[in-house]
């Protein structure tokens, strides 16, 4: 059975200062509007963020988690695509931890470190210490 009211979670619980505020804002329809055009855009934003941080530097997956709670806690369609997040996240957890793929990705990371060690040392055999930018003939094969 779902939870109608905050009322109805908390029955000994004074109801807090705002929760208070809230009811007071459901009780006008501008204010009411106001508010959730308020956490649409706030949450929009946050999530907009993340999507574009999922193809530039930054804590994508945060930004999207973070605008779809804050989304939540007006709109039930972000609540269920909430939901669904935390469930694709459980189950990608699950599939990471799986022993399988795990030695695989630890093989997988070996051999990256092997084929960059062997690129510093291949470097260093042709350049000497000498900083990339400090080479004066780039042409090794000469």
């Amino acid at each position: 059975m779902a939870i109608n009211h905050e009322k109805d979670a908390r029955p000994d619980k004074e109801p807090g200062p705002f929760h208070r505020f809230r009811e007071t804002l459901r009780r006008n329809a501008v204010l009411n509007t106001a508010w959730r055009v308020g956490v649409f855009t706030v949450g929009a934003t946050v999530l907009i963020g993340g999507l574009v941080m999922m193809v530039t530097p930054g804590p994508g997956i945060v930004g999207i988690v973070v605008g779809l709670a804050i989304l939540a806690t007006e709109f039930a369609w972000a609540q269920r695509a909430l939901h669904r997040a935390k469930q694709a996240a459980e189950r990608a957890k699950e599939k990471a931890l799986d022993p399988r793929t795990k030695r695989r990705n630890t093989i997988l990371a070996v051999i990256g470190g092997i084929l960059a060690g062997a690129a510093v040392i291949a470097y260093l055999v042709v350049y000497g210490f000498n900083l990339p930018w400090n080479v004066e003939d780039l042409t090794f094969w000469n």
